[in-house]
């Protein structure tokens, strides 16, 4: 009973992301190739290997700087795991996702280990050091420019 409660609920949150305002930069993956969840991918395929960046980054460089949730639900629809390393992407604190989309927080842990970025565990979670291992682009506005272009 509780998962069909669950599914209920990221229907409902598929549908909701499906509606949104076009003018909020968020449309639903597969709604042309100039789209928000497009820009994700890209962005996320920038994040070098070894470094990790937040919802928020990504969000900004997407130009919606309040869509961390939204870029959140993308990764979670992520259509290429392999190509999209979304594992490199974690909370403002560097915490893991605690449901990593594609198999738990073990496995984003062990993604994330494999490329020399370690986690510390705390009250139940997954952590990585930001002020170590955040990716911080350089050159933040040429950046945008590219992945919006």
């Amino acid at each position: 009973m509780r998962a069909i409660g669950q599914e209920k609920k990221a229907a409902a949150g598929r549908e909701k992301l499906r509606a949104a305002d076009p003018e909020e930069g968020v449309a639903a993956p597969g709604a042309g190739e100039d789209n928000f969840f497009a820009r994700v991918y890209e962005a996320v395929r920038r994040i070098p290997r070894g470094r990790v960046a937040t919802y928020g980054q990504i969000a900004r460089l997407c130009g919606n700087a309040r869509a961390s949730r939204a870029v959140g639900y993308a990764l979670h629809v992520n259509p290429a795991p392999g190509a999209i390393p979304c594992h490199r992407v974690v909370n403002r604190e560097g915490r893991l996702a605690p449901a990593f989309a594609f198999g738990g927080p073990a496995v984003q842990r062990d993604l994330l280990a494999a490329e020399g970025v370690p986690s510390a565990a705390r009250d139940g979670c997954f952590y990585v050091d930001l002020t170590r291992y955040g990716w911080f682009c350089g050159d933040m506005q040429s950046t945008m420019r590219d992945i919006n272009a």
